[in-house]
């Protein structure tokens, strides 16, 4: 149907690919250990967001231009860098809360601005355009009567199942973190090393390379 193939392999590859840590999985899980799960979710629903821009874009051909043109991908892959290195420098300057009943957490943020965040942390990031370009073609076959439907469908499918699984991380680090209830200072120096990593992300994609 739709000149889709291999769409059972193509389910069982995007679960993998999506159950890969990367800053999606690192914003939900923050967000969820801070704030609860809602949170978590609305991180992952700004992700999901993101992530239909580039279905469509590439579906379109959009997204052929940052394959093809070096000055469109950089500046689209430092926007990104800058975003993820802002984001880690509010975790590295971030102080727990003092409360009497509960561990310390990150400043709560309104779930639109969570949304944002998820939104932006994965549309600014090239690499998820490119690898739609690469990936999903190939569970096209040459015949299909329309491609733009084809890879439409298939990016839903793997932005679907994307979801489950972002839900899925959300529900579970919320409860794992409402249960543990870590110290203060484990707290902080927990969000230190996430912002750390976030900064390791950044620079990983400022200097990333088109190939």
């Amino acid at each position: 149907m739709f000149g889709i193939q291999d769409l059972g392999v193509f389910i069982v590859a995007g679960l993998m690919l999506n159950i890969m840590p990367g800053p999606d999985s690192l914003l939900i899980m923050t967000r969820s250990a801070s704030q609860g799960w809602k949170a978590g979710s609305a991180a992952a629903l700004g992700i999901g967001a993101g992530t239909f821009v580039h279905i469509l874009a590439a579906a379109l051909g959009l997204s052929a231009v940052l394959a093809t043109s070096a000055t469109a991908f950089t500046v689209v892959k430092l926007l990104g860098a800058a975003y993820i290195l802002y984001m880690a420098i509010g975790l590295l300057r971030s102080k727990p809360e003092q409360t009497a009943a509960a561990a310390p957490v990150l400043p709560a943020l309104p779930f639109r601005t969570i949304f944002a965040q998820g939104f932006l942390t994965n549309v600014l990031n090239p690499k998820v355009a490119l690898f739609f370009l690469a990936f999903v073609p190939q569970f096209i076959s040459a015949d299909a009567p329309s491609k733009a439907i084809a890879f439409i469908v298939l990016g839903c499918i793997f932005n679907i199942n994307g979801m489950l699984w972002c839900h899925a991380l959300a529900l579970f680090t919320a409860q794992a973190s409402a249960r543990l209830k870590p110290p203060a200072a484990v707290t902080l120096w927990l969000n230190r090393a996430t912002g750390g990593l976030f900064i390791w992300l950044g620079v990983k994609l400022a200097l990333s390379k088109q190939h």
